[in-house]
C-alpha cells in the first residue's frame, strides 16, 4: 500500500536535491564573474562557437517559422475578414515567444550537447583533475567564459532571429498573399513596443546562461566513461529544453501578465 507513496517521495526528494546540486553549481560559477583572472580569449573562442556558429541554423528556423506564421494567420483570419491583421501578429509572436524561444531551443540543442560531451569528456580522461593539479580552476577557466558568452551572445542572435523571422513573414505576406508592402512595414512598427524587444532580449539572456549551465553542469559531474558522456550530453539537452520553457512562461507572466 505505501509503496506507490514511497517511489514518488524518493522521486521526489531526489528531485530537490538536484535542483539543489544545480543551483550551488550556477551560484559557484556566477561567484567567479567577478573574480580575477578572466579568460577574455576562452570567452572570445565561446561567443565566436555559441554565436557565429549557431547562426545559420538560428537564422533559418527564423526564417521559416515567421513564413509559415504569416501563412497560417493569413487562413485564420481570411475566415473573419481580418486578413490584415497579419503583419501585427506576426511581429508580436515573433519577437515576444517564437523568436527567443525557438532560437534558444535550437542553441541549446546544438551548444549544450556540445558543452557537455566537451567537459564530460575532460572529465572521465581526468583532464579536469589535471588543471587542479596545475592550480588552475576549473570553474574559472572552463565553465565561467562558457556562461559569460552564451549570455553576451544569445541576445545577439535573437536579435537577429526577430528580423529575419519578420522578414519571413514580410516575404510571404506581399509575394504570396498579396498584402501591400508598405502597410505591411507600417503595421509592423506600430504594433511593435519596447517592452516587446525588452522582454525578448532579457529572455534570451536568461536562456544563454540556462543552455551553458545545463550544458557545463551536466559535463561537470558526468561519470562512467563514454556511456556516462553519452547520458550527459541527453541530459544537457533535456534540461536545458525544459527549464527555457518554464523560464520563459515566468518571464512572460511577469511581463506581460498584466497587459493585453
Amino acid at each position: 500500500m505505501y509503496n506507490p507513496l514511497a517511489i514518488v517521495g524518493s522521486v521526489f526528494l531526489a528531485s530537490l536535491a538536484e535542483v539543489g546540486r544545480v543551483f550551488s553549481f550556477a551560484a559557484h560559477a556566477v561567484s567567479h564573474l567577478v573574480r580575477p583572472p578572466i579568460y577574455w580569449r576562452i570567452i572570445l573562442k565561446q561567443m565566436w562557437l555559441i554565436g557565429y556558429n549557431s547562426l545559420p541554423v538560428v537564422g533559418l528556423t527564423a526564417l521559416f517559422t515567421g513564413a509559415a506564421l504569416a501563412q497560417q494567420i493569413y487562413v485564420g483570419g481570411s475566415r473573419f475578414n481580418a486578413e490584415n491583421v497579419v503583419p501585427g501578429v506576426v511581429v508580436i509572436a515573433i519577437v515576444r515567444e517564437l523568436g527567443p524561444v525557438l532560437g534558444g531551443l535550437m542553441v541549446a540543442g546544438r551548444v549544450s550537447s556540445a558543452m557537455a560531451a566537451e567537459l564530460g569528456t575532460m572529465r572521465v580522461t581526468e583532464q579536469i583533475d589535471a588543471l587542479v593539479t596545475l592550480s588552475t580552476d576549473p570553474f574559472k577557466y572552463l565553465i565561467t567564459p562558457r556562461l559569460m558568452a552564451a549570455v553576451i551572445t544569445l541576445p545577439m542572435l535573437v536579435l537577429i532571429a526577430n528580423i529575419i523571422g519578420i522578414m519571413g513573414g514580410y516575404v510571404i505576406g506581399t509575394e504570396r498573399l498579396g498584402l501591400n508592402a508598405g502597410n505591411y512595414l507600417q503595421v509592423t512598427y506600430d504594433y511593435l513596443e519596447k517592452a516587446d524587444v525588452y522582454s525578448s532580449l532579457v529572455k534570451a539572456a536568461v536562456f544563454g546562461f540556462i543552455i551553458a549551465l545545463m550544458g557545463s553542469y551536466h559535463g561537470y559531474i558526468s561519470r562512467g566513461g563514454a556511456q556516462g558522456v553519452g547520458k550527459a550530453t541527453t541530459n544537457a539537452v533535456v534540461s536545458a529544453f525544459i527549464v527555457i520553457l518554464l523560464a520563459n512562461l515566468i518571464i512572460t507572466v511577469i511581463v506581460f501578465g498584466g497587459k493585453g
